[in-house]
């Protein structure tokens, strides 16, 4: 089974509209077709953007932390330093989670930082992909559309 770290850019966009292939990672996972990973600094500062940018959907949010069985991992201080060499301080703390939990995808919607910069895919071995793109494997390994 696919393990995705997910990041507060993908949670957000989960939490604030009911379409999307944000929203469609949480409807695989609550099926049982990913197991999605992330840090209680993402739910953190999900929690945070939605409070000032869209209030509306935090009863999304809270039902998604609710009911998707995430797994939470924690990276140590050293790990997110040795990271902050080659990535965006902000993004450390995230990108050194997703190493840490050995998954398969670091799945986000952060172009800037994360998705199109080969660097920091390179240098941490991830694999860092959109939301469509991961859902595009999901739908490959399960045969669903």
């Amino acid at each position: 089974m696919i393990r995705a770290f997910i990041d507060a850019s993908v949670l957000f966009a989960a939490s604030y509209s009911s379409t999307g292939a944000s929203r469609e990672i949480i409807r695989q996972a609550l099926r049982g077709n990913v197991t999605l990973v992330t840090s209680k600094l993402v739910f953190e500062e999900t929690t945070e953007n939605l409070s000032t940018k869209a209030p509306e959907a935090l009863a999304s949010l809270k039902q998604f932390l609710g009911t998707v069985p995430f797994e939470l991992v924690r990276p140590t201080k050293r790990q997110v330093l040795q990271v902050a060499s080659y990535t965006a301080l902000k993004d450390a703390p995230i990108v050194a989670a997703a190493k840490r939990a050995e998954v398969d995808y670091l799945v986000s919607l952060d172009r800037h930082h994360l998705v199109s910069v080969p660097e920091v895919a390179q240098r941490s071995g991830l694999k860092i992909i959109l939301p469509k793109e991961l859902l595009e494997e999901i739908r490959r390994q399960t045969g669903n559309d």
